[in-house]
């Protein structure tokens, strides 16, 4: 496995091992101890999976103390543009994203720790994405920010009039607005 480590402190992006023959492919998607060597010491309990269509855009969630949760993200099928934000209080990239795109060919993951927004917009016609988390979802916890800030200008990749985003989604405040509690 080849860990890549990003601009952003605990932002890991890692590339597993394919083994491909006429039969297909074989890859390890998790492997608690080799997961250990590399640094990422979470233990999680609780697996999801979204499927999407083109112009998704999710996002960007977070889970509130106590209940936040680091997360391991892929895309089975298809492609995503996957992001995350600093929101971790005296960080030095407090406010900054990253975005790394995960796919079925790249098969690559991205670790994203405790104390980051995250968010994805649907780059193929239909993405499967699934997601590792070391702390359960609690929906008194649920906080997002706004993905169309124009402070944080993240490039979705997805023009402003295809993107398709949840009501819910419309209604985070932006990152001036949002006072950490990481």
């Amino acid at each position: 496995m080849k860990i890549i480590k990003t601009p952003i402190e605990g932002l890991l992006i890692l590339e597993p091992q394919v083994f491909r023959d006429a039969r297909g492919y074989f890859v390890e998607t998790y492997n608690e101890q080799r997961y250990l060597e590399a640094g990422i010491d979470a233990h999680f309990v609780q697996d999801n999976q979204s499927c999407s269509t083109y112009g998704v855009v999710r996002g960007l969630h977070f889970q509130l103390p106590p209940y936040s949760q680091a997360k391991l993200v892929c895309c089975t099928v298809g492609r995503v543009l996957d992001v995350a934000v600093d929101l971790r209080k005296g960080s030095p990239t407090f406010g900054q994203w990253y975005s790394v795109e995960l796919s079925e060919e790249n098969k690559r993951q991205f670790f994203i720790p405790r104390g980051f927004a995250h968010g994805f917009s649907v780059l193929s016609n239909q993405a499967i994405f699934t997601y590792k988390c070391d702390n359960l979802y609690h929906p008194e916890a649920d906080g997002g920010l706004l993905l169309s800030d124009p402070d944080l200008a993240i490039d979705w990749q997805i023009p402003a009039e295809l993107r398709i985003i949840s009501e819910k989604d419309k209604r985070h405040p932006k990152m001036a607005e949002f006072d950490s509690p990481f």
